[in-house]
């Protein structure tokens, strides 16, 4: 990629995702407005959740670009509520269409590998998102179904991992941290699959961004606007 079109701390959080290391990003102003804790997916440790549950707070997550969904057939959430709404009338009632600051939720189904046992642990977590990595770096280049018989092998459902099915497009239509983190560790040749957390502020709400910053800058981390993402992502598509 022509990282000299690129902004500048864009090719800091590539090679700091390759290194195993936490980038955080910002989405956008008038969007969510929140940062979140990412790291690229292969390089999930319990270390590395015990982080993002203590000085991020939210919710841990794992994205799986469009690759990924169709090797593995993994369905939106809203979808499996859709179909079941004929038996379960509510949840045609409990579709997410009314979201204040996007057209479709990014939420999947929930697992756990199948050699946790809680899986909520630190442990348990991280052995579910690395192993999800390394099923899905296989699944994406093999044919025949083995995706989908070896992910019902692996893994349970539900569980306390939240995939995160990012949008075919990646960022055309959606801007959220699902698309931006995704982005991220594809420009990075890695997985596409990252792994997020929304910073959460002790007053209750979303960590303010310059607080975000402060804490980068503690901690060494790089930090970007989701519009650099954006413009670091079309470059690279131009290749």
């Amino acid at each position: 990629m022509r990282w000299a079109m690129a902004p500048t701390a864009v090719p800091d959080a590539i090679e700091a995702l390759r290194a195993g290391q936490f980038v955080l990003v910002y989405d956008a102003d008038g969007r969510e407005e929140e940062t979140d804790m990412v790291i690229a997916s292969e390089r999930v440790t319990a270390a590395a959740i015990r982080t993002m549950r203590k000085d991020a707070g939210g919710l841990i997550c794992t994205t799986a670009d469009a690759a990924i969904q169709d090797s593995l057939g993994l369905p939106f959430l809203s979808e499996l509520f859709k179909d079941t709404s004929e038996r379960y009338p509510v949840m045609d009632e409990l579709i997410p269409n009314d979201i204040p600051y996007d057209v479709k939720s990014a939420f999947g189904i929930t697992i756990n590998h199948r050699k946790t046992f809680t899986g909520i642990t630190d442990n348990d977590r991280a052995l579910t998102i690395s192993e999800f990595s390394k099923l899905a770096r296989r699944a994406i280049s093999e044919e025949d179904g083995w995706g989908k018989r070896a992910f019902g092998e692996g893994f349970r459902a539900p569980g306390h991992v939240h995939l995160l099915n990012a949008s075919g497009r990646i960022l055309e239509s959606r801007f959220g941290h699902t698309e931006l983190s995704t982005a991220l560790v594809i420009m990075a040749g890695m997985v596409p699959s990252a792994t997020v957390c929304e910073m959460m502020g002790d007053d209750g709400n979303a960590l303010p961004k310059a607080e975000a910053k402060a804490y980068a800058a503690r901690n060494r981390h790089v930090f970007l606007e989701g519009a650099d993402v954006i413009a670091a992502w079309k470059e690279f598509r131009k290749e």
